[in-house]
């Protein structure tokens, strides 16, 4: 959400913002909420000049009453009968547009940064760099769920029966694997001089809608029925959350967490669920990096937590490329962001395993998340985040890339003291 005194005072940037953003329907938006912004304010200062009104008229009634002026006094008192009705009406009216304008405000896209690409969807994303060499055996890579289940280390059926599409057993090694990727990712970031935390795995919904925008929140979110409580869809929700309403001493800035925890997601969309894999589904688990700061640290940060994502990969032997997501990829709060993608050697193409966001202040407006600098200046915080790792869509990056033609796969180094010393998994007879 940005400031309704930037949008008040730059309505053409807003718009062009907008139109960057290829939702030429929030425009009117910008029109509206000034309108009503207005009224607010003209709203809001009627009301205070009749409640000054009103206090200097109740010292005039003492003082006539002092003087025995009884009749002059009712008189006055009349007047304030009339008017305190008036600052009735005005006080019923302060709330409700106030909630028009904020309503309005959450709908308006933040001003992304100049350096994002102009572009209609992800398929005008543009690539920043590749790491590492894309390799493509001289054997057939199979599907992921063939790899795992070869291992014996799924079971989807089950799953299904139990809870439905999109959702999983892992068992045995892979479920190892799984878990090991985690604990490595955890401390590879608490080594970067990150916090490890875990956070509630459910949220109110006045920080749902603090940390996101209704689109994602409608395609993401589940609600827990009866309560006002969401499952977080990333542990970022419920870490951001977790600064609303604070005001955060300057000198403790930059706050670094490593948050773990399992994901739950609707999966609403285009892209749908499949029945057969574990890419896109609506329970996994994930090592996060989240980052409070100064507004001027922000992109240094930035450059930071994506480059980290992709040194934990490379560390596994994975081959990885960086995407800088266009205009129209961005959702609503987002400032800048870039995909860190893996290479699929069965489907000799990369595919998305995380994702950097700046968020500039979006959040901590919404959130009241607020810094007292030197001499008391108080200003909004800028928050980030980015995937570290999202097991299981990282195995099937793990599992292609260190798939032998046996149909074993091979352990990284760096990965197998979380593994019991085993250099690597090996189908079941």
């Amino acid at each position: 959400m940005i400031d309704i005194k930037f949008l008040r005072e730059n309505p053409d940037v807003v718009k062009e913002n907008i139109k960057k953003k290829f939702q030429d329907h929030k425009l009117e938006l910008v029109d509206e909420v000034i309108k009503l912004d207005q009224e607010r304010r003209e709203t809001q200062a009627k009301a205070d000049e009749i409640r000054a009104a009103k206090n200097k008229i109740a010292k005039e009634i003492g003082a006539l009453m002092a003087q025995g002026k009884k009749e002059e006094a009712e008189e006055v008192k009349k007047k304030v009968a009339e008017s305190a009705e008036l600052l009735k009406e005005l006080e019923a009216k302060e709330p409700v547009l106030e909630e028009k304008v904020k309503s309005i405000m959450m709908r308006i896209p933040n001003i992304i940064d100049d350096s994002v690409p102009i572009g209609k969807d992800d398929s005008e994303n543009v690539e920043v760099q590749k790491y590492g060499d894309p390799v493509v055996p001289d054997f057939e890579v199979p599907y992921h769920t063939e790899i795992i289940e070869k291992l014996a280390g799924i079971d989807l059926d089950s799953a299904r029966e139990v809870a439905g599409n999109g959702f999983y057993y892992l068992i045995g090694d892979v479920a190892r694997l799984h878990s090991a990727v985690l604990a490595y990712a955890r401390d590879f970031m608490i080594d970067k001089g990150f916090t490890y935390v875990i956070p509630p795995y459910m949220i109110r919904s006045d920080v749902v809608t603090g940390v996101m925008s209704f689109e994602e929140m409608e395609a993401m979110m589940y609600k827990i029925e009866g309560e006002d409580l969401y499952l977080i869809g990333t542990s970022e929700h419920s870490m951001i959350g977790r600064f609303i309403n604070k005001m955060v001493d300057e000198d403790k800035l930059p706050l670094t967490f490593t948050s773990y925890s399992p994901c739950f997601r609707k999966e609403k969309g285009a892209h749908g669920i499949e029945e057969r894999g574990v890419y896109r589904i609506h329970q996994f688990e994930k090592q996060e990096m989240v980052v409070i700061c100064k507004p001027e640290e922000s992109m240094e940060w930035f450059d930071k937590m994506w480059s980290y994502t992709v040194e934990l990969f490379r560390s596994l032997d994975i081959p990885v490329r960086t995407l800088e997501c266009c205009s129209g990829d961005l959702a609503d709060l987002k400032v800048k962001s870039i995909d860190v993608e893996a290479w699929s050697p069965r489907q000799k193409k990369y595919f998305e395993v995380g994702s950097c966001s700046n968020l500039g202040d979006a959040q901590a407006r919404r959130l009241k998340i607020r810094v007292k600098g030197e001499g008391g200046n108080k200003y909004l915080a800028h928050t980030l985040n980015n995937t570290v790792v999202a097991p299981p869509r990282m195995l099937i990056a793990f599992l292609e890339n260190n798939l032998n033609e046996d149909g074993s796969v091979n352990i990284p180094e760096k990965l197998r003291p979380y593994m019991g010393g085993k250099d690597k998994i090996v189908p079941a007879k």
